[in-house]
């Protein structure tokens, strides 16, 4: 059973007990991540479609932070006394992968979410339908524009 999942923008294949060096988290050592999961693969079948991921869930718990391998750069051109060297080290996090899971039914919060979709504001269609006076307290009416082009045409 593995996961494709979703981290930093860059897409990781990660099993259960597996060790992974992402690009910096915010969140401190020892603090558990629920990772974004794009594709499960279990024994039997593989999941990928969006209402199927949704009842996956992929946790992760950050062991450490640590620095990259140090990157030299240098830039040169022949025979114009032109150098520049500098460098970088990248900020990463690793993470630990604890749990791959498919629930059995979707998480309580998108019901929640739903139950208190009912009671929104009107639109702003059934707003517009209340509202009869324009800025200058009259309705205008187009049919002048028309009415010209009309005219032109109909000899």
């Amino acid at each position: 059973m593995y996961a494709i999942v979703k981290v930093g923008g860059k897409q990781y294949r990660v099993e259960k007990g597996d060790s992974l060096v992402v690009d910096r988290l915010r969140d401190d050592e020892g603090a558990k991540v629920a990772l974004e999961p794009l594709l499960y693969r279990s024994d039997k079948d593989a999941v990928f479609d969006a209402d199927s991921l949704r009842k996956v869930k992929v946790e992760a718990v950050i062991t450490g932070h640590e620095r990259g391998k140090k990157v030299h750069v240098l830039k040169f051109k022949p025979k114009r006394g032109y150098k520049r060297r500098s460098g970088h080290r990248s900020e990463l996090t690793r993470l630990e992968i604890k749990d791959i899971k498919m629930l059995s039914r979707k998480p309580a919060t998108k019901k929640a979410e739903t139950a208190t979709a009912g009671t929104e504001e009107p639109s702003h269609a059934e707003a517009g339908a209340e509202k009869t006076t324009g800025k200058r307290g009259g309705s205008k009416s187009r049919s002048g524009g028309s009415a010209k082009k009309g005219a032109k045409d109909g000899s």
